[in-house]
């Protein structure tokens, strides 16, 4: 079975004898060849050089045995290549450039030359799809338009988001305007990344869980219904919207293939209310990877047990991995999921 056949496999919820591998954020923070590579190069240089990011795509493959590679971006690509750049600050967070404040700001954005703008992360996945061979499948993925447009009218990290929020109330024609904007260039760019070999497209809603329960449709929800549209059947797309599982009517409208799952649920009782074509993604939780390999190994097996007898499920962390991951540990998540029959 190849790379393809096996990913649409799970995603399709066809039995399989285990469940497919693979983590969110693989990028190694954690791994002492990507602080080496760090120390010589910025975010920005290994991001924007298609070599470099195949490098630091594949050294986790290099270390664990899994079943897909996610390639090595930032979700801010998007906002960069509408005219709003992007920074690290040394305090930490996110800085853009500027904040989106007016509709004045909203027109300085322009949707035009999105995939010539980011060729490097095409040249990167064509790369990383070479190296890869038909063994493992190749995620590519970005940000949801409503956690996008938070980082552009925030200017940046801030914890509850208030300034998007307040915006998508009391001025929902500029809100429009601009996730248009965001929704128009994320179309482009996933479709990119798909020719250029990517096997499943994932949607990170990292910021849905700030929403009220009425307000998630029409901030976030109804954008990447349009994603998903757009992308079709040419491959499978997951949709992770952080914090928001007990919303899974609003999610499967997306018509996603496969729903991301945070660690605060209960799995099983997730897939057991979603229509047998929707799969799950999930769900371990990412503080369990800074421990030891014996919690990591018996909370695995937890999961994978209750999920025994479902098909269509996608192992993976509840959210990304954490820079204080222990090699050890990963490396018993991958042997537990390995063996697990």
């Amino acid at each position: 079975m190849n790379r393809r056949q096996r990913f649409l496999r799970a995603c399709r919820c066809e039995p399989v004898d285990r469940p497919p591998l693979w983590v969110m954020r693989q990028a190694g923070r954690h791994l002492p060849e990507y602080r080496a590579l760090k120390e010589q190069y910025s975010f920005h240089e290994i991001a924007q050089t298609p070599e470099l990011a195949l490098e630091v795509t594949m050294q986790p493959l290099r270390r664990y045995d899994m079943d897909a590679a996610i390639v090595f971006t930032d979700i801010l690509v998007i906002p960069e290549a509408l005219g709003q750049p992007y920074g690290f600050p040394k305090g930490g967070g996110i800085e853009m450039d500027f904040a989106i404040e007016s509709a004045d700001d909203v027109d300085r954005l322009s949707t035009d030359g999105i995939c010539e703008k980011l060729s490097y992360v095409g040249q990167a996945l064509e790369l990383i799809r070479a190296e890869l061979g038909e063994e493992r499948a190749l995620i590519g993925f970005g940000g949801s338009p409503w956690t996008l447009a938070t980082y552009m009218i925030e200017g940046g990290s801030s914890k509850h988001k208030e300034r998007a929020r307040e915006l998508f109330y009391t001025d929902r024609q500029l809100f429009d305007r601009l996730l248009t904007k965001i929704t128009d260039a994320l179309a482009d760019y996933l479709q990119m990344q798909i020719d250029a070999g990517a096997d499943a497209i994932q949607l990170f809603d990292s910021w849905g869980g700030v929403l009220a329960p009425d307000a998630f449709e029409d901030a976030s929800v109804v954008w990447m219904r349009k994603l998903v549209d757009a992308i079709g059947d040419d491959v499978p797309t997951i949709v992770f919207s952080k914090d928001m599982h007990e919303h899974r009517d609003a999610l499967v409208s997306t018509g996603a293939d496969v729903l991301g799952v945070g660690w605060t649920a209960r799995l099983a009782d997730v897939k057991e209310q979603l229509p047998d074509h929707v799969a799950v993604q999930g769900n371990l939780d990412p503080v369990l990877m800074n421990t030891t390999p014996e919690l990591v190994a018996r909370e695995t097996t937890k999961i994978l047990e209750q999920m025994r007898g479902y098909d269509g499920h996608v192992f993976n962390l509840g959210h990304g991995i954490s820079p204080r991951c222990r090699i050890e540990c990963m490396e018993a998540l991958v042997e537990t999921v390995s063996n697990f029959k």
